[in-house]
């Protein structure tokens, strides 16, 4: 029979070794947490810490953990430091001893973590991926100090913001409150509210993010501004907004994008490169309704401007035509008073004037009209004259006279003829004489 011993006895072998080896000696660990449960009643954690490849993410250790008591309230110490749950899929360093029990086999014991490790790691890969975003987009990303330079931040926003659309997620509270928000603002404005509902955390869904900025802009919708809302949370719930894709599509985006996602300490890069930053939906909110009041409140200054201005063209006019009023009637006082004395000039020339005039015209009445008989008469005499001429002409080119004196008419078909081209041989010829009309017929033509 082979020789054999107990299992416990090997685990015991087991747990002396390790006790010599490991009894007393705490080491500083850098792990992926992975599987992670967390037991209210007893306050105690449980969970892997995994060391993945850097190339192909291949999981190149793996050993079981737990926390409790001191440990316990030091990961709750950590969350309250960093804005961050301890959960799965975060880096950390953590301080903790080798276990062995022959019941629950090989595991590490918590005693610390590391906060400042935490904050640095995700500030290392949010530094990276900034980098990343100037020098691979130069044509627009860019950084002068500590701001980033993009063409979605120089875009302008339109006068008025009322065309929107939100990403968010369905179920999201924040969003509920922007758009309560907006809808009973005091002002009484109106919005155009178009949703795109995504998941709005875990690095994974960025992709999905992406194609709901593509949909907007594929929609050919004028929105006046894009806005993205989530609520509050965990740190890693925001590592999709430090997402390169992501941050590069908003960096580029061709309407201005307005981010409300809920977070309370550093700005993740999609605020870095978004055109307006707000820390919540409702301050989102209060943005866009700030925005539209400015564009109201330079109306109603305009108006008054135009107002007042008005008035003073209006009052500058008047008093202009009161003084254009007043010199008029001086001037027209001054002209009748001046034409009042001329007349009277006038007035007593004229009363001593009447006898003599009267006297001179009825002289000058006399002259004319003998002047007038004379001409008159000349005039009969000379148009008698003239007239007696004109009978005698009359008289003289009267047919008769012609015809008295032998001449005579020749006519064809009634019509007078005064050239032998008009008739042929045949012809019937009309001739009319002083006393009698003869009927003949041509016989012959000869030229003469």
């Amino acid at each position: 029979m082979k020789q054999a011993i107990k299992l416990s006895e090997l685990t015991q072998s087991i747990q002396r070794t390790l006790e010599h080896s490991f009894s007393d000696h705490l080491f500083w660990v850098i792990a992926d947490v992975t599987n992670h449960t967390f037991k209210f009643s007893s306050t105690v954690h449980y969970f892997d810490l995994v060391e993945k490849d850097s190339r192909s993410s291949a999981i190149l250790a793996r050993m079981s953990a737990r926390a409790w008591g001191t440990a316990s309230a030091k990961l709750a110490n950590f969350e309250k430091e960093t804005g961050q749950k301890f959960e799965n899929n975060i880096n950390v360093l953590v301080l903790v001893s080798v276990n062995f029990s022959g019941a629950f086999g090989l595991q590490l014991n918590l005693y610390d973590i590391d906060s400042t490790y935490t904050l640095g790691h995700f500030e290392r890969q949010r530094k990276a991926t900034l980098d990343k975003l100037v020098i691979e987009n130069p044509d627009f990303i860019s950084r002068i100090g500590d701001e980033y330079i993009t063409k979605n931040k120089q875009l302008e926003f339109h006068p008025v913001i009322q065309k929107l659309a939100v990403i968010t997620s369905a179920t999201s509270a924040g969003y509920q409150d922007f758009v309560h928000t907006l809808e009973t603002n005091a002002n009484g404005y109106k919005f155009e509210i178009h949703d795109y509902f995504t998941l709005v955390q875990g690095e994974a869904n960025a992709s999905v993010f992406v194609s709901k900025l593509i949909e907007i802009y594929a929609s050919g919708i004028h929105f006046d501004a894009v806005v993205i809302i989530r609520g509050g949370g965990a740190q890693t719930d925001f590592l999709i907004f430090d997402n390169y894709l992501l941050s590069r599509a908003i960096a580029k985006f061709p309407i201005p994008i307005i981010t409300g996602i809920g977070h309370h300490k550093n700005q993740t890069i999609t605020d870095l490169m978004a055109h307006s930053v707000t820390n919540t939906p409702t301050k989102a909110a209060e943005f866009i309704l700030a925005h539209n009041r400015r564009f109201e409140e330079l109306l109603i200054a305009a108006h008054k401007r135009i107002v007042i201005k008005t008035q003073q063209v209006f009052s500058h006019h008047t008093n202009n035509l009161n003084q254009q009023k007043t010199k008029l009637l001086k001037d027209v006082f001054r002209l009748l008073h001046g034409h009042q004395r001329t007349l009277m000039n006038l007035s007593g020339s004229l009363s001593a004037m009447p006898p003599l005039i009267l006297k001179n015209r009825s002289r000058d009445l006399e002259m004319v009209s003998q002047t007038l008989g004379l001409k008159t008469n000349e005039l009969f005499t000379t148009q008698r004259n003239k007239l007696a001429h004109y009978t005698s002409l009359v008289n003289m080119m009267n047919p008769q006279n012609i015809l008295n004196k032998g001449f005579a008419i020749v006519m064809v078909d009634g019509r007078i003829i005064n050239n032998s081209e008009e008739v042929g041989i045949g012809s019937e010829l009309q001739i009319q004489m002083a006393t009698e009309e003869l009927t003949a017929k041509i016989t012959t033509k000869k030229k003469r």
